[in-house]
């Protein structure tokens, strides 16, 4: 596993969700990217309103459904690895915005980091 903790860079890819690489959503292509370069993590969210470059509002309001609501992709990892991932965003990202931030990780850590986690064997305590 990934150890990350202090300075480190995130990347937010911000596209919509109908966009496609090779007809599969492109927020699916960028994680299993990321992840098979073994960056420390990435996470899709999904929003319910916004406009970029074409200023053209989309929204999930009722009365104006919208098929193409906007999705941020955001990665952090360390500065040399994200840095060295941003060739493929280079060659997906073809319409939406991508930004670099410096960021502080405090904690990371995953259910195998937990302690008694090898006990379980993925089960969960309430």
């Amino acid at each position: 596993m990934t150890r990350l903790t202090g300075g480190a860079l995130r990347v937010t890819v911000f596209i919509g969700e109908n966009d496609t690489w090779h007809h599969k959503p492109l927020y699916t292509e960028i994680v299993h990217r990321a992840h098979a370069a073994g960056l420390a993590g990435a996470s899709v969210f999904r929003g319910i309103e916004g406009f970029g470059a074409s200023s053209l509002i989309h929204t999930s309001r009722l009365l104006s459904l919208s098929e193409d609501l906007p999705v941020a992709i955001v990665i952090v990892d360390t500065e040399e690895r994200v840095r060295a991932f941003l060739p493929q965003l280079d060659e997906l990202v073809t319409e939406g915005l991508v930004i670099l931030d410096e960021c502080e990780v405090i904690r990371y850590a995953g259910r195998a980091d937990e302690p008694g986690a090898s006990d379980r064997k993925g089960k969960r305590s309430l």
